[in-house]
This record gives C-alpha cells, sequence and structure tokens, in this order.
C-alpha cells in the first residue's frame, strides 16, 4: 500500500514537472505588434534579451524585428514543405530551424565561435545571443553599425558573402522585407522606451 502510494506520487510530481516545463516552452505572445506585451508576457524574456543587447550591443528592438520577422515567434518554425505533383508534402526548402530560422551550418559555426555547444535553436534566450553575436560579426566584417536593422537584416538573410556580393540588389522583395523589419524595430524601440520601467521591475523575477 505504502509503496503503491509513493509510485502515485511520484507519478503525479512528474506530471506537475511536464505541465510546468512544457508551459514555459510553449509561451508564445498573441500581440506581436507590441514590444511591451511580448517582453511582459514572459519574464525572463526581457532579461535575456536585455543580457544579449549588454554584451553583443544588438538593441533588444532589432533582435524582437528579427525574430518576428523570421518566425513570428514560434520556437520550432521551420520553412514550409515544397509540393511535389502540388499535394504531396515534399522537403523543407532548407534546413533553418527555430526562433531565428537559423541553419544547422551557421548554428555550428556560432557554437564553435563561441564556446555555446548547449544552446538551441528554440530557446529565445539563446536565439537572442546568437543574433547579437551575428550582427556583431557583420559589424566587424562589413562595417555595419549595430543600430542599422535595414542593413543587418539583408547581411543577416544573405550571410556575409553575400552582402559582400551585394545579392539582395538582385532581390527587390528582400529589400522591402528589410525595410519591414527596419521599421517594425523603430517601433518596438518606441514602445520598449514607454513600459521599461514595468518590464525592469519583472526583470528580476526567474520567470
Amino acid at each position: 500500500m505504502v509503496r503503491t502510494i509513493r509510485i502515485i506520487s511520484s507519478f503525479c510530481f512528474s506530471v506537475v514537472l511536464v505541465a510546468f516545463a512544457s508551459g514555459c516552452a510553449g509561451y508564445r505572445p498573441t500581440q506581436m505588434d507590441d514590444a511591451c506585451d511580448i517582453l511582459g508576457g514572459k519574464k525572463s524574456w526581457y532579461k535575456d534579451a536585455v543580457k544579449a543587447a549588454n554584451k553583443w550591443g544588438t538593441p533588444v528592438a532589432t533582435k524582437l524585428a528579427f525574430i518576428h520577422q523570421e518566425s513570428r515567434f514560434k520556437a520550432d518554425a521551420r520553412p514550409p514543405r515544397k509540393k511535389i505533383l502540388w499535394i504531396i508534402p515534399g522537403p523543407r526548402a532548407s534546413d533553418a530551424y527555430g526562433y531565428a530560422q537559423v541553419k544547422d551550418a551557421t548554428w555550428r559555426w556560432y557554437q564553435d565561435k563561441t564556446g555555446a555547444r548547449g544552446a538551441d535553436r528554440d530557446d529565445f534566450g539563446d536565439v537572442t545571443q546568437f543574433i547579437g553575436w551575428y550582427n556583431k560579426e557583420s559589424q566587424r566584417r562589413l562595417g555595419i553599425g549595430l543600430g542599422d536593422a535595414y542593413r543587418q537584416y539583408l547581411a543577416y538573410h544573405e550571410g556575409h558573402g553575400g552582402y559582400e556580393r551585394r545579392s539582395y540588389n538582385k532581390k527587390p522583395w528582400l529589400k522591402k522585407v528589410a525595410l519591414k523589419v527596419s521599421s517594425r524595430a523603430k517601433m518596438y524601440q518606441q514602445q520598449i522606451k514607454g513600459c521599461k520601467k514595468e518590464l525592469e521591475k519583472n526583470r528580476f523575477w526567474f520567470f
């Protein structure tokens, strides 16, 4: 009888832990045009974004604008599958994955250069670090200012080699997307200014 109770108690505790972890991992903002709602919905997001901004220099608002464009804040986002005969799901366009749609090779490069072996593409804090690092590399290699969301996004999308070759000049649609990212970064920046005090109050809470 005692053993049965212990088994049931252990099972219930495990269920609670799984449910709790799932609840944390499953957070996705609903008001994606509101940076205050995005960062206020899960307190650790603002803490993580500020930590990455302080380390690498890319503003919090720019990171949010990148993630919005790449995944709409979906942790396990992937490129859509191509259709075979317009019906049958085929292979995906690339192996990009996560909040920032980072390819396998690029993520391994980041891990090798920074030592962030345990970093995951579906972890918001890890992704803000990655975007900060990548943009810092773009500044170092290409001379793009960390506050220049438009050119930083072009370099992010095309890669450093592609940006150097100005491959974006053959993609008018990409320039329009980069403008959208830049405009959103400015909008988010203004919003964060208005709610920064409230966000700072919650910054030192873990969850």
